[in-house]
């Protein structure tokens, strides 16, 4: 990344700069948010020749404040920080992904998966989450240890959403290596992959990206064509094949960019609320055998993880007119980040909020948004977190951190690449 100015970085509450994806990678984004909240709780983050500058919010009531504004706070100029020129996660060529939509659209387009989305939605599919989460957890029984990202939290979020499309089985890996990709295009894991020569740069991240998004379009321009000529009518692809807005089908690029968001967002997300649950277990021994004894405490508990975890770090919005947050004037034009992490770390909401606690209660965090663009798919992301810590727990009840996490580098997600664990199944 081009580093900012020296004029910019002394502008920098404390030299902290929310552009860095190492201060991220190393879990130290905490302690910032902390100096940021009680010191400069709106402040400018100067950008770069490569990075776009933005205002940082990092109180709750701040995070409601916009997201409950869409009319003056737009998606549509893009939802990350950065202001990198590639298209964002989900976004198809020549075309808009309903994160970067804003009202009326952005609803009509929500309104045509939603049925697939609901609370009843949900419970129905409960048995097959568990079948599957049992499957995958088979696979390691009798191992002494495993990568519990690649082979047990990812795979769970990815077969509920990839099932939920229709798509075989055969194409989940390159599902979880496009996403790889897209998310984790500023990290050198990944930049290896596609541009090993330009590991570190600006070019390198821009190169990856755009390799996943390139190969994801491709997959899904073909998936496109083979439902046309042999439609189904089960699963989310064929719904949006035959769905109309406003009185015309949707254009291939809209449902390309559809179908990108559905399965970058659905398997994501909850793969790292998972990782970073087990970590967070692991830290909390006490905890854990509370949890241990009382499984009743699962749904609390599955609340704490994500509002620890906080699996998605930030999303942008534009403002479209002057506007003032906490006195701070943001011109029209100029963009805000919502800090997630920040906000459910804030000590005027949550009492003791760097305290994990199973029972916190209320715990009214923001791990999936609010407002217009509260997450599709939180009530998949409850249940599948809800029934792999129920199985994980009740099948290795010793289950143990073998190794430090291996942090994916990015200030967009809360990654989790690598894992290692030790494995005891229960006799």
């Amino acid at each position: 990344m081009s580093p900012i100015s020296p004029e910019a970085a002394a502008t920098l509450p404390h030299g902290i700069n929310l552009l860095e994806g190492r201060l991220f990678q190393a879990n130290e984004m905490h302690e910032a948010f902390r100096i940021l909240r009680a010191e400069a709780p709106v402040h400018w983050n100067p950008g770069t020749d490569r990075f776009n500058g933005f205002w940082s919010l990092v109180k709750y009531e701040d995070l409601l404040h916009v997201s409950r504004h869409p009319e003056l706070f737009i998606s549509s100029k893009g939802i990350g920080g950065s202001g990198l020129r590639y298209p964002p996660p989900g976004q198809g060529e020549g075309s808009s992904s309903i994160i970067t939509m804003d009202p009326p659209r952005h609803v009509k387009m929500r309104r045509l998966v939603n049925k697939g989305f609901t609370p009843r939605a949900v419970l129905q599919m409960e048995p097959k989450i568990r079948a599957v989460t049992n499957t995958i957890l088979d696979r390691v029984q009798g191992r002494d240890s495993c990568d519990f990202v690649l082979e047990v939290s990812s795979q769970l979020p990815l077969a509920v959403i990839c099932g939920m499309m229709g798509l075989e089985e055969e194409h989940w890996p390159a599902m979880f290596d496009f996403t790889n990709q897209i998310l984790g295009s500023g990290d050198a894991e990944y930049q290896a992959r596609v541009a090993p020569d330009k590991v570190g740069t600006f070019e390198g991240a821009t190169l990856t990206a755009a390799d996943g998004n390139r190969r994801m379009n491709g997959f899904f321009r073909d998936i496109l064509a083979d439902r046309r000529a042999h439609p189904r009518e089960d699963d989310l692809v064929s719904i949006l094949v035959e769905s109309e807005v406003d009185g015309e089908r949707l254009t291939e690029g809209d449902i390309v960019a559809f179908c990108n968001l559905l399965v970058v967002a659905g398997n994501e997300t909850t793969r790292n609320a998972i990782s970073g649950g087990l970590i967070v277990l692991c830290e909390h021994p006490e905890e854990r055998a509370r949890l241990q004894a009382e499984p009743s405490l699962m749904p609390s508990a599955v609340e704490e993880i994500l509002r620890w975890t906080s699996p998605l770090h930030h999303m942008s919005r534009e403002a479209t007119a002057d506007t003032e947050i906490r006195g701070q004037k943001i011109a029209a034009g100029e963009k805000v980040i919502m800090w997630y992490p920040s906000a459910n770390r804030d000590e005027d909401i949550f009492d003791d909020p760097y305290r994990f606690d199973i029972t916190r209660d209320p715990n009214e965090h923001l791990a999936f948004g609010i407002g217009e663009h509260f997450c599709l798919g939180a009530g998949f992301a409850r249940a599948e977190v809800r029934i792999m810590f129920e199985e994980l727990l009740r099948q290795f009840p010793d289950i143990q951190i073998d190794g430090p996490p291996e942090r994916l580098r990015s200030n967009f997600i809360n990654g989790v690449k690598h894992l290692p664990v030790r494995l005891t199944a229960a006799r």
